[in-house]
């Protein structure tokens, strides 16, 4: 699929919440476009306002200023065309495999097609063979994998993923980096990632951005012009990640101090 479709664009999106009796500026104009097909981060410090902004998109949160649009139509309210991934799989611990994940398709939908539709998105994220368990008798990783088969199973056109590894040990968390490129790869949904780990944004995304703290705003749009898959060790790879790095702490740390974390 060519990458030249704008599917998704943040227009001076602004957000402040109020917090007792004073105003907090979160979101400070964001502007961002992202194109059909492609795999985009967001990086940045603790409470920059990146799943803020994805529950913008979402409509979990409201605007205070500003517009956000899904293929040139505002967004007013939840939308089919956008599904989202939370660090906690938020299954439904009394439904089977099969059931959280048809519970997401519409209900218009035929039957057959529903029971289709499952039985695909099972097969994709792997979990063949677990149709009928429970959230309580699968692990960490499995579960997620049910939360992307979920979201998907909806055919959105857009799927935003809340840091969904965070809460995976590491062994876990770079089968399910493997597999939601896996994934990706096969059905071409725009992918946006909210994420802290920057190996993990570089080895994932055709574009990094990067919020600055609190106001957040877009502070760089780094693109990651690495084939895939990519090599974590490798010299290109090394210096995209001491890019990344360097714009995260400008002005905040030494030359040394991002030695260190790189």
């Amino acid at each position: 699929m060519e990458k030249d479709e704008t599917i998704l664009s943040v227009r001076h999106a602004k957000k402040d919440f109020v917090i007792g009796n004073e105003i907090v500026n979160v979101l400070g104009d964001i502007n961002l476009e992202i194109k059909k097909g492609e795999f985009v981060s967001i990086v940045g410090s603790s409470g920059c306002g990146k799943s803020t902004l994805l529950k913008l998109i979402t409509s979990l949160e409201n605007l205070t200023d500003g517009e956000i649009l899904i293929e040139n139509e505002p967004v007013m309210g939840p939308s089919e065309k956008c599904s989202m991934i939370f660090q906690e799989a938020r299954l439904f611990p009394w439904l089977s495999v099969e059931k959280n994940i048809e519970f997401t398709i519409p209900k218009n939908v035929p039957k057959k097609e529903r029971k289709e539709r499952v039985k695909s998105h099972i097969e994709l994220v792997g979990l063949g063979g677990f149709e009928n368990a429970v959230p309580a008798q699968l692990s960490g990783g499995m579960q997620q994998r049910v939360s992307i088969a979920r979201a998907l199973a909806a055919k959105p056109e857009i799927l935003l993923l809340d840091e969904p590894f965070g809460a995976l040990d590491a062994f876990t968390r770079i089968n399910m980096q493997e597999e939601t490129l896996r994934i990706w790869e096969k059905e071409k949904t725009t992918m946006l990632l909210v994420t802290h780990d920057i190996d993990e944004a570089i080895y994932l995304s055709d574009r990094i951005i990067v919020l600055s703290a609190k106001p957040g705003l877009v502070k760089a749009d780094i693109k990651i012009n690495l084939p895939r898959p990519r090599e974590r060790s490798g010299e290109a790879f090394m210096q995209i990640r001491r890019k990344v790095m360097m714009e995260l702490f400008e002005k905040k740390n030494s030359q040394h101090d991002i030695e260190y974390y790189i």
